[in-house]
């Protein structure tokens, strides 16, 4: 039987895109090794309101969890694994690199920063959030300005890139600050009740939440000044291009479809577990046009 030409060339051309995804799958250690072992494992954190965090069932949630989600549909599609097994595994800010460099956890869903100094570890996303650092203070302070740390206890949280900004402004401003390290929000935000320190560095949204969920910051206050920019990004293993661009692309498809603006409101606009509180976070015009113009860009500036 003599098939037609147009017939024959649709299916080659199909045959040559199923080898090239099939070629792309097994040239990625990450596909590769989801693959093999029937599991992909989630890094999340517990306590990074509304990005990562336990709910009131101890279960993972979040807008960046969100997003991983839609990360592994598609990969039950990619690999045709319908009964693919999600791991979720608890990373700090100490872990959650080396976690994913040595490939314990395949995406790390939490609140990280990307930088070109740690694209020498990792590999990041498309970017899927715009925050700024600024400054938790108390109700009753009269800091308004850099200058205002000169010689003063301040705070921010280990291995974050507020924490790496202020010993750089210290350095460069020699402002002989003291600056103390906490190993989460909470425990920064306790220095500045305390009084052990006068302010605490940390992501805008972070500290908005934080005054949303926990009753002893009503009486401290977000200053106005922003120290830095901070494009979030899903963190995934470097020198897996493979990987990357299936990643990409389920970001740039919700973009795309407008599908990310019920997410963003789910968690940022919406009553969010446990507590029912609401963030009233509408989405900034940074993060609008990174949907408009997706980025993986670590330049600050490209964001302003």
């Amino acid at each position: 039987m003599r098939f037609p030409r147009l017939v024959l060339a649709c299916a080659a051309v199909l045959l040559t895109a199923g080898a090239a995804t099939a070629a792309d799958d097994a040239s990625s250690p990450t596909l590769r090794k989801i693959r093999d072992t029937g599991l992909i494992t989630l890094g999340y954190r517990d306590a990074s309101v509304p990005f990562s965090y336990l709910d009131a069932k101890r279960r993972p949630v979040g807008y960046s969890l969100d997003l991983c989600h839609h990360v592994v549909a598609a990969v039950r599609q990619r690999l045709k694994l319908p009964d693919l097994e999600v791991r979720h595994m608890l990373v700090s800010s100490a872990t959650r690199f080396p976690l994913v460099a040595n490939g314990t956890v395949d995406i790390e869903c939490g609140v990280t920063t990307n930088t070109a100094e740690r694209q020498r570890s990792v590999a990041f996303s498309l970017t899927t959030f715009v925050a700024a650092s600024r400054l938790l203070v108390r109700e009753d302070s009269s800091i308004s300005s850099i200058e205002d740390l000169r010689e003063q206890p301040v705070a921010s949280t280990l291995a974050t890139t507020s924490i790496q900004f202020l010993h750089q402004l210290n350095q460069s401003r020699q402002l002989e600050m003291r600056i103390l390290a906490g190993l989460d929000d909470v425990e920064g935000m306790r220095m500045v009740l305390n009084g052990r320190a006068v302010a605490y560095a940390m992501d805008d949204v972070l500290l908005y939440s934080m005054k949303a969920t926990h009753p002893a910051a009503a009486s401290l206050r977000i200053a106005p000044l922003a120290l830095t920019t901070e494009p979030y990004a899903l963190v995934l293993r470097k020198d897996d291009p493979a990987f990357k661009q299936l990643v990409d692309g389920v970001l740039a498809r919700l973009y795309r479809s407008g599908e990310i603006e019920a997410i963003y409101q789910r968690w940022f606009e919406q009553p969010i577990e446990p507590r029912g509180i609401t963030l009233k976070m509408p989405m900034s015009e940074a993060l609008r046009r990174v949907v408009r113009h997706p980025t993986d860009t670590a330049d600050a500036a490209a964001y302003q």
